[in-house]
């Protein structure tokens, strides 16, 4: 195996493990969101002053709540769990930043031969270090809802970068068995719905929140009577997905090869949709029981993630047999 071959695996190899970094990182989030500890570091980048936070109250001075007040929120009452969670979750930040920074590394070769995956995987280098500017805005806007829906958006737009890229330096082709040209404007569609969905998600996320603050946490068996037609529209139009899926996969098991990796991608696909149904209703049913809130949103990264690397495959991928 020459140098330029062992490059390119490299560059793959390691797309793929930041990838997998990114999606870790919005489930974390996730769950930092789902417990309430996106406050548990009042400050950014440190934690109460200190790069590694304290355990215990007694380690904060007595007057701490004053100290790292603001005139965006006040701080509550020290808890060692969310000081933590929202501390690690700030490390994998890290941890995930210099992966993509390793990724712009090992796609050097590329710059000739391919450019756009060099300069694409440099731009999601860029708005990996914008999301880190917004992590910090989240912090000093006492996690004002509009950051946080433009947080998580930046991570599902350099989520998309690294699979474009990733799946651009693969070589192999994917053959259709029919002229389905049908598939391409399926796929087109589920991304659109997918987009109105993920919005909406965000803007019940918001309403969660709001009804969180203002019922308490004991009241969680009532939330979703509160939480409006926003809700209502985001429960009913998940059935569209599923519809178009099944759909997708019923045109796809008509058109490739039953070992093609767009095949098991859209079946992959539907059942990630349908596991994400499945924690909607157990949400919508048992109060929203903290860890399915952030095993939801999890899923519903992991399903962008899907529909993006099927729509990169349809458009650049595929070759029809009678071609």
């Amino acid at each position: 195996m020459d140098n330029n071959q062992k490059a390119v695996r490299r560059f793959r190899r390691f797309g793929i493990l930041t990838i997998a970094s990114v999606f870790f990182l919005i489930f974390v989030g996730g769950l930092v969101r789902s417990t309430g500890s996106g406050m548990g570091c009042p400050d950014w980048p440190k934690c109460f002053g200190k790069w590694v936070p304290p355990s215990d109250v007694s380690e904060l001075p007595a007057n701490y709540k004053e100290i790292f007040r603001t005139e965006a929120h006040e701080v509550a009452d020290f808890d060692a769990y969310k000081t933590w969670t929202e501390y690690i979750n700030r490390l994998i930040g890290v941890l995930t930043g210099f992966f993509v920074f390793l990724t712009v590394v090992f796609a050097f070769p590329y710059l000739k031969v391919k450019p756009a995956i060099f300069w694409l995987s440099l731009l999601a280098l860029v708005l990996t270090g914008f999301q880190g500017w917004i992590g910090a805005k989240v912090v000093a806007t006492n996690l004002a809802h509009w950051m946080v829906t433009i947080h998580m958006m930046i991570a599902l737009l350099i989520v998309g970068l690294l699979i474009y890229t990733i799946t651009q330096s693969q070589t192999f082709e994917v053959i259709q068995a029919n002229n389905d040209r049908s598939l391409k404007l399926l796929m087109v569609v589920i991304l659109v719905v997918s987009v109105i969905q993920t919005v909406s998600g965000t803007q019940v996320r918001e309403n969660v929140d709001a009804v969180a603050l203002i019922t308490g946490e004991q009241n969680r068996i009532h939330w979703v009577g509160l939480l409006g037609n926003i809700f209502k529209f985001h429960r009913t139009f998940s059935l569209v997905s599923v519809a178009l899926t099944a759909l997708l996969v019923y045109k796809c098991y008509a058109a490739f090869a039953r070992n093609s990796v767009i095949y098991k991608s859209v079946l992959a696909l539907l059942l990630l949709i349908a596991l994400q149904v499945f924690s909607g209703k157990v949400l919508d049913n048992f109060g929203f029981p903290k860890q399915i809130q952030s095993a939801h949103l999890f899923v519903g990264s992991l399903i962008c993630g899907v529909q993006l690397f099927i729509a990169i495959i349809l458009f650049s991928k595929v070759k029809n047999a009678d071609a």
